[in-house]
């Protein structure tokens, strides 16, 4: 619809689009970094692969994922906030919000949700910016993500426990060497599947906050189709984000990894490949359905599924209590962040 390099041009005659543009980028990068924990941490905490192996592995099927999926999430995410409450001040304290936000739970190693960090900062800008909280996001699409703050991590708990028992129960008259031998190769499959499901659906979570800025300036024109139908995405905007989250995935968030892979519960190989299958089952579905769920939420699930298949004291249930309590304010967090820089900015237009 749009050439890539008028869009660039139109981009770059703005500084404080292109501003943003990079912003939104730098949260995909970001998101990457802080994810890659979640695409990794199963495949180091078993062994299979060591550090820098497993992140190139995960980062090049982030990047494959551009060429399927759709954009449901896409859409799901651009259209969060009502139309006329969407600003380029807005979009741009949302990003910061969720980027901030990421980068505490980093920093304290904790495995909170970026999803949820971006659409709490969008949302907690547009409510700043409207002054009043009715009317201004789509409820309909706030209540589903929301419910699947429980549902996806459940999904990957059930399908994690589900999946280890069929595992166990298959192989129990062989030695526990030789399937261990076994599942070290098949675990890269399940590695690659779920690093895929986390492209395809985090990915799109970036494309829809830059579809919004760029409807909401360069092409203001096309508002009307925005509000009436689905939104179209040039593929370069597409690989762009791709490229960025693969990036970021290559750079990798050890913090996190050593909390998700080998804190919560001792893995094997088997254990590792069959959290991390559950996890993509769950991730290609919500991206079908078009819900931006938490990657971070749903390989937790699974990897304490899967821990407690063997026995419920194997799995360290202090440490899955800190990363729900991450779960439960990151929404919040990030909103109150996103709100407080808003505030600001208009302040700041002000003087």
């Amino acid at each position: 619809m749009h050439g890539f390099l008028q869009d660039i041009g139109e981009i770059v005659r703005n500084p404080y689009v292109a501003l943003i543009f990079i912003t939104a980028l730098v949260f995909d990068f970001i998101n990457g970094f802080h994810d890659a924990a979640n695409s990794i941490a199963t495949v180091v905490g078993t062994r299979v692969l060591r550090p820098f192996q497993a992140v190139c592995w995960a980062a090049w099927w982030n990047f494959a994922a551009a060429w399927i999926g759709g954009l449901y999430v896409a859409n799901a995410v651009a259209k969060w906030v009502h139309i006329e409450y969407v600003t380029i001040d807005v979009i741009f304290a949302g990003l910061l919000g969720a980027i901030i936000w990421n980068l505490i739970t980093w920093f304290i190693g904790l495995p909170s949700s970026s999803s949820h960090a971006l659409l709490g900062g969008f949302g907690g800008a547009a409510i700043v910016h409207a002054g009043k909280t009715e009317g201004v996001l789509y409820t309909a699409k706030v209540v589903a993500t929301v419910e699947f703050i429980v549902v996806a991590p459940l999904i990957g708990l059930v399908l994690g426990l589900v999946f280890v028992a069929m595992v166990m129960w298959v192989f129990r008259k062989m030695s526990m060497m030789k399937v261990d031998r076994w599942f070290r190769v098949a675990q890269l499959g399940s590695a690659a599947a779920y690093s895929l499901g986390h492209g395809m659906n985090d990915a799109q979570k970036t494309m829809g906050i830059i579809a919004a800025l760029l409807y909401a300036t360069i092409w203001s024109k096309n508002q009307a189709a925005f509000v009436a139908g689905k939104v179209q995405f040039p593929f370069w905007i597409v690989l762009v984000c791709h490229a960025a989250i693969g990036l970021g995935t290559m750079c990798g968030g050890w913090r996190i990894v050593k909390t998700m892979g080998m804190r919560i519960t001792k893995l094997r190989p088997y254990d590792g490949a069959c959290a991390e299958l559950a996890a993509a089952v769950s991730l290609f579905t919500s991206t079908v359905l078009g819900i931006p769920v938490s990657t971070t939420h749903t390989i937790t699930g699974a990897i304490v599924g899967v821990g407690a298949m063997h026995r419920l004291s194997a799995v360290r249930w202090g440490v899955a209590r800190q990363v729900v309590w991450a779960w439960v304010l990151t929404i919040p967090c990030a909103a109150l962040v996103a709100a407080i820089v808003q505030w600001l900015l208009q302040t700041l237009h002000h003087y």
